[in-house]
């Protein structure tokens, strides 16, 4: 969670489960780029198959990407797409906050897929994407709460709040404009965007258990699924979010973690009140003890997204096992109305109340390459909080990397898994 632009959104992370027996599978075609070895122009490239295992954000965009530049793509998931953190997270998207930092480029580029798919798959009707106003603010329980009023913004610091946030706001700042920061709906998204994959592009859906894979002479061979079914291809991705963890081939090498998140989603009776500002927040309970960051998103499906209250816990085998501690979603039933009593209990129903795992790595940056010693084997997990952001242009890179031999749109040097080769891993 963040509170600052640097830090991060409560944003997504891929929808997968394997572990070292089981694992979700996902098959894309997708026709050959330009290999290694050169191609005359007169000669056509032959159609490389290739499965994506993950029904999560990073997988589908890998498959939507891969399809759309000619592979032949089946895309392996066993329970349903986008069931845990790409259907659960926030779904915000900020285009200069990580700069500074190793991910830059690869959040810049992806917050400009994100506008360039928004234009081409309908966005703002199809999955919610829309501009915002982001603004970080103080709110303590212990302070009373503003005079209501009638107008639509009242001054507080440096920058206006809209008028529904009408609890006991201080130190208000713009951190991001209409330029810089805008959101997604991360089921919609996720979900359309396999949806135009499987309908224009040819990508195939295979619902089952990934049980391991199969190599010869140190090359990839197939994927086997638990129920016995065999999927050839010429290569594979792993895009199993907090369930690389699982899945012995990766974690021999890497760390993959679960970082548990929750969230509440709640409908105010009088959603036309509420206005397009993400809220990041410092917020300090009335019983004293250390300030907490919740971030809150309205959608323009009239719901608004209140996220935080994260902690390190054990990924279960099955996403559908995931549920959420009650002082949790307790704490953030209080925040919402605290911030706003237009989100109290009897001016909003709760939709939903849930959690989800979002997969971070030891040096906090994603794993997104090559699998050292395997021939055609590659890998996409560990965006920790900004995997709904980063996942068009983790999946168009590669798809570069795959078809092409290399990724121009970002470098992906410094995310590499041989990054840990001679590392010693922590436990």
């Amino acid at each position: 969670m963040a509170g600052t632009p640097p830090v991060s959104s409560f944003s997504p992370f891929l929808r997968y489960i394997p572990n070292s027996r089981s694992s979700t599978l996902t098959l894309i075609r997708s026709s050959s780029s330009p290999v290694t070895s050169p191609v005359s122009m007169d000669t056509p490239r032959e159609t490389r198959k290739v499965v994506v295992c993950g029904g999560g954000v990073i997988g589908v965009c890998t498959a939507y990407f891969l399809a759309k530049n000619g592979a032949a793509v089946t895309l392996v998931e066993k329970s349903a797409i986008a069931c845990a953190a790409s259907g659960k997270a926030g779904g915000f998207l900020a285009f200069d906050w990580c700069d500074g930092g190793p991910i830059s480029a690869l959040a810049r580029a992806s917050f400009n897929l994100h506008r360039s798919l928004s234009q081409e798959l309908d966005g703002p009707k199809s999955y919610g994407y829309r501009a915002l106003t982001t603004l970080s603010l103080t709110i303590s329980e212990s302070q009373k709460p503003s005079t209501p009023s009638n107008s639509s913004s009242k001054s507080t610091g440096n920058s206006v709040v809209p008028s529904w946030v009408d609890g006991p706001v201080q130190n208000t700042r713009t951190i991001g404009n209409t330029e810089t920061t805008a959101q997604v709906h991360p089921q919609l998204f996720t979900r359309t965007l396999l949806s135009n994959a499987m309908e224009k592009y040819g990508v195939e859906v295979v619902i089952g258990k990934l049980e391991k894979l199969t190599l010869e002479g140190g090359r990839f061979q197939s994927v086997v699924l638990e129920d016995g079914r065999v999927i050839n291809a010429d290569a594979v991705v792993l895009a199993l979010g907090p369930w690389s963890g699982k899945f012995e081939a990766l974690s021999s090498l890497f760390r993959v973690y679960g970082l548990k998140a929750h969230s509440i989603v709640l409908e105010p009776k009088e959603p036309e009140a509420i206005t397009p500002h993400a809220l990041f927040l410092g917020y300090y309970p009335a019983q004293g003890g250390r300030p907490i960051d919740p971030e809150m998103y309205p959608r323009p499906t009239g719901e608004v997204y209140l996220c935080g209250m994260s902690a390190v816990a054990e990924v279960p085998e099955n996403p559908e096992e995931i549920t959420p501690n009650p002082e949790s979603i307790s704490v953030l039933k209080r925040v919402a109305k605290t911030v706003s009593s237009r989100l109290g209990e009897e001016e909003a129903e709760l939709k939903a109340e849930q959690a989800c795992f979002l997969p971070c790595t030891d040096d906090d940056l994603p794993v997104i390459g090559k699998l050292p010693g395997v021939s055609e084997c590659y890998v996409a997990t560990g965006h920790s909080c900004w995997g709904i952001l980063n996942g068009p242009a983790t999946g168009a890179a590669m798809a570069e990397l795959i078809l092409d031999g290399e990724s121009v749109i970002v470098d992906l040097n410094r995310f590499s898994p041989a990054r840990f080769v001679g590392r010693e891993r922590n436990r």
